[in-house]
C-alpha cells in the first residue's frame, strides 16, 4: 500500500479497507530504495499496520551485500514484525541465482536471531527455496509462504516445516488456476490472507490495481472451499496471522 499507485488516493484506499473488515496489514520492504516508505506507511497508520524488513529476490543484484547492511542497520531498530520479503525468484532473471540463495540464507539467520517470521517469494524456484530451507530450517524458524500458488505436492512440502503457512491472495479467485483445488486439502489453521497489492487483485477485478480492502474477497472465496461461514475464516486467518507475527493484544 505504500507503493507509488496509491500516491493519488491512499488514504481512501486504507479507509476502504476499514469499511471491509480488514482491519490490519502487512507491510513488506522491497530494497533499500522502499525502506522510507514503508516507514511513512506506519507512521501514518501505526494501529493499521505493521513493516516488514527484508530484501526482495528480484533486487538482488551486483550490490547486494551493501543492501543487506543497510537493511541489518534498519531491522535492527526493533520496529519490525517479520523478516521479508525474501526468497528465490527464477521467473524473470537466473543471473544472480547464487547471490540470491545467500541473500536468503543470510535472511534466513537474521529471522532465527530474532525470533521473527520469514516471508518467502517463490517463483519458478520452490525446489530450490526447499533445499535451502531443508539446510537451514530449525525449530526457531516460522514463516510464511507468500502468495502461494503451488501444486499440492509443493503445498505438503511447505507445510513440513512447523509453523509455516501460506499466504493466499487473488489467484485463488482466479477461475482456471486450480489452486482452490489444492487448498481444498489444506488445514485452515495453516493459512493466511493477503493481496499483494497492488498486483493481483482478485475476481471481479483481475486485471485492475489490487488493495487491501480486497482481502475480503479471498475471505469469501475461502468460505466457498470449505463451506463455512465469512465470519469462520475471518476468525481462523486472523488467529493464524496474530499467532505468524506474533500479535498477541492487538
Amino acid at each position: 500500500m505504500y507503493a507509488k499507485e496509491f500516491d493519488e488516493d491512499r488514504d481512501e484506499c486504507m479507509l476502504q479497507a476499514l469499511e471491509e473488515g480488514v482491519y490490519f496489514t502487512a507491510l513488506p520492504n522491497i530494497d533499500v530504495d522502499s525502506i522510507e516508505r514503508v516507514q511513512e506507511l506506519m507512521r501514518a497508520y501505526p494501529d493499521q499496520t505493521i513493516g516488514m524488513m527484508g530484501l526482495h529476490p528480484s533486487s538482488v543484484k551486483e550490490d547486494y551485500k551493501l543492501q543487506l547492511t543497510t537493511i541489518k542497520m534498519e531491522l535492527d531498530t526493533d520496529r519490525y514484525h517479520a523478516v521479508g520479503e525474501t526468497g528465490i525468484d527464477l521467473y524473470w532473471d537466473k543471473t544472480f541465482f547464487e547471490e540470491q540463495v545467500d541473500s536468503f540464507k543470510t535472511q534466513i539467520q537474521w529471522a532465527k536471531e530474532k525470533s521473527l517470521p520469514i516471508v518467502i517469494h517463490a517463483r519458478d524456484s520452490f525446489q530450490e527455496i526447499f533445499d535451502v530451507l531443508d539446510s537451514e530450517y530449525d525449530a526457531d524458524l516460522t514463516g510464511v509462504f507468500h502468495c502461494f500458488t503451488g501444486n499440492e505436492s509443493q503445498a505438503q512440502k511447505a507445510l513440513s516445516y512447523e509453523n509455516f503457512y501460506l499466504g493466499l491472495g487473488g489467484v485463488l479467485t482466479f477461475k482456471n488456476s486450480g489452486l482452490d483445488k489444492v487448498i481444498a486439502r489444506v488445514d485452515p489453521g495453516r493459512l493466511v490472507l493477503e493481496t499483494d497489492a497492488p498486483y493481483l487483485a482478485p475476481h471481479p477485478f483481475r486485471g485492475k490495481r489490487n488493495q487491501t480492502a480486497y482481502t475480503k474477497l479471498i475471505a469469501e472465496k475461502l468460505a466457498e472451499i470449505f463451506e463455512v461461514s465469512l465470519e469462520e475464516i475471518a476468525e481462523i486467518t486472523t488467529a493464524n496471522a496474530k499467532n505468524l507475527f506474533k500479535l498477541d493484544g492487538i
